[in-house]
């Protein structure tokens, strides 16, 4: 298949697109680079260094034997958009290229702004531009399982559920409520997405994935294949900054009470569900929604692992609770259903309690680069 990734740069989309060169696909990205510039805004860095995008692609070559075609740009920018889909001709466009952080949102009114316009502007960019090139490409978007927030039910995998309000029945699109400006501007895409398959009949899949931790997928194997790896308060995943404050040997720091629960996934386990569903894409015209994690830990539990596998490697791991920057529910009812994957042959191959250790194994060696940003791991961002 011909691959168009939009953000191949960022943390999935470069492991993402060595997974899929691996495979026999051909791959082209589009990047603007934008989060390599908002995390040296907040004063911090990837965990490992990061090569230019052409040296990244030359490390493909040299290591894997593969071709990757990177392309500089924006997908706000209609037109240089419409001449990279025309000139990919591509089967499927993955679009990962937005602002992904909640806390970065949540920074001040420009932020938040610019959460919302760069967001919209790009899926409303793309949905049009894929009904004037190739009404038949697929378009697989990364959403998130925030977007439904902290329901008192059960979460299904589905677009639309059966309603009864005030004794009428309809079919409404699933409620979600969001915790941040993110999360809300991924809302609106997915109904963006909804609205415009039923108007356009474009082929959309539409994921909701759970926070993804991890260091590697079996692709890395030189340090010049890494992808991104943030552990900072606004850029880092739990995981992932649980994992460098274990090296760094500062304190485990669960917001709040730590009972805040939500469906994770390993990096490797996220490209390879992302291949199975590009690989086997929905029916043409329709609308799929995906809930894309594997386990259900709550902070508190994320923590003892970590502390527990830390220990293991011979540090020593205190986990002290900190306060809640966000607002958030801290202990919730979170159960969501996960059977699209499963029936397309997918299994989780890398579980929390095992990919912890291989994480803080990775880490170690750059304990000496970590230190020159620990300051930018206690939260200072706040949602009030």
């Amino acid at each position: 298949m011909r691959v168009l990734i939009l953000g191949i740069d960022g943390y999935i989309g470069w492991a993402l697109a060595l997974r899929l060169v691996s495979k026999n696909h051909e791959v082209y990205g589009m990047d603007n680079l934008s989060t390599r510039k908002a995390v040296e805004e907040i004063g911090s860095d990837s965990a490992f260094p990061l090569p230019t995008p052409e040296d990244r692609v030359n490390a493909v070559k040299k290591y894997l034997n593969s071709e990757i075609k990177f392309y500089k740009g924006d997908i706000s920018n209609n037109e240089k958009l419409r001449e990279i889909i025309k000139e990919s001709k591509p089967d499927v466009i993955v679009d990962f290229a937005e602002q992904r952080s909640a806390p970065y949102s949540m920074r001040d009114l420009r932020h938040a702004v610019y959460t919302i316009n760069n967001n919209l502007d790009g899926t409303l960019n793309l949905i049009y531009l894929v009904k004037e090139i190739d009404p038949s490409i697929h378009i697989l978007k990364m959403g998130t399982m925030g977007e439904y927030g902290t329901p008192n039910f059960d979460i299904p995998e589905s677009a639309f559920i059966e309603a009864i309000i005030n004794g009428k029945e309809d079919k409404i699109f699933t409620p979600r409520w969001g915790g941040s400006v993110y999360h809300f501007s991924k809302i609106f895409d997915s109904y963006l997405l909804a609205y415009f398959n039923r108007l356009f009949g474009l082929t959309i899949t539409d994921i909701m994935q759970g926070p993804v931790y991890g260091s590697r997928i079996s692709e890395i194997v030189n340090e010049s294949l890494r992808t991104r790896f943030d552990f900072d308060e606004v850029w880092g995943t739990v995981v992932n900054r649980f994992c460098v404050e274990a090296v760094l040997g500062l304190p485990l720091t669960p917001y709040g009470k730590g009972g805040q629960t939500r469906g994770f996934i390993s990096l490797e386990d996220s490209v390879e569900a992302l291949r199975t569903l590009i690989e086997h894409p929905p029916n043409p015209g329709e609308y799929r929604v995906v809930n894309q994690f594997m386990e259900v830990h709550s902070v508190n539990e994320i923590a003892q692992i970590v502390k527990d596998s830390a220990e293991e490697l011979g540090l020593h791991v205190e986990i002290k609770h900190v306060e809640n920057p966000r607002v958030e529910a801290e202990e919730h009812y979170y159960n969501p259903e996960r059977k699209i994957l499963e029936s397309l042959g997918f299994t989780p191959k890398r579980f929390m309690k095992e990919e912890v250790k291989n994480m803080i194994e990775d880490l170690m060696p750059y304990k000496e680069r970590l230190e020159r940003f620990k300051h930018v791991i206690m939260p200072k961002t706040k949602w009030r």
